[in-house]
């Protein structure tokens, strides 16, 4: 169902690609927009790895919203892990894409729990995180991504 990469010596373990996804603290999220256009936007998440999911949120309107309402089929795309080539003047860079199902996360209990974790990725103690949910919680939706399938390269640029 998802293609292999194609250009096979680029690639990067599944595993190397799931590090990749802990370390990096953004991405960008893809969806079928209207007219079928795509509509990708940059985007905080969270990985969790034991639970295969990839875990952000939203104002409960707005166009990606709409975009998952209507198909909730998406991609994900995360890059980083530049190092200095032999060179010393391109780079290697490594990126992860997932593929998979989003749904909206209704448990309320469940929500906390989960957006603490994502929270503790962005903010430098559980009080800043326990002061952001206060303000914004009711006003937050918050998704997982349910991931069918991860990939990972590893490219020189130049």
């Amino acid at each position: 169902m998802f293609r292999k990469i194609r250009r096979i010596k680029n690639e990067i373990s599944v595993d190397d690609a799931k590090n990749l996804l802990k370390k990096t603290s953004r991405g960008v999220l893809s969806f079928n927009g209207d007219d079928e256009y795509p509509y990708s936007i940059p985007i905080n998440y969270y990985y969790h790895e034991d639970d295969n999911k990839i875990y952000f949120h939203s104002a409960k309107k707005g166009y990606k919203v709409d975009c998952i309402n209507r198909n909730n089929k998406s991609c994900f795309v995360t890059f980083g892990d530049y190092e200095l080539s032999e060179d010393g003047w391109s780079h290697y860079v490594s990126s992860a894409i997932v593929f998979g199902k989003i749904e909206i996360i209704e448990d309320k209990d469940e929500v906390l729990r989960k957006i603490k974790e994502f929270a503790l990725k962005y903010y430098p103690s559980m009080k800043e995180v326990n002061e952001a949910i206060e303000e914004s919680i009711n006003g937050v939706l918050f998704y997982s991504l349910n991931i069918e399938h991860i990939s990972g390269k590893r490219v020189r640029e130049r």
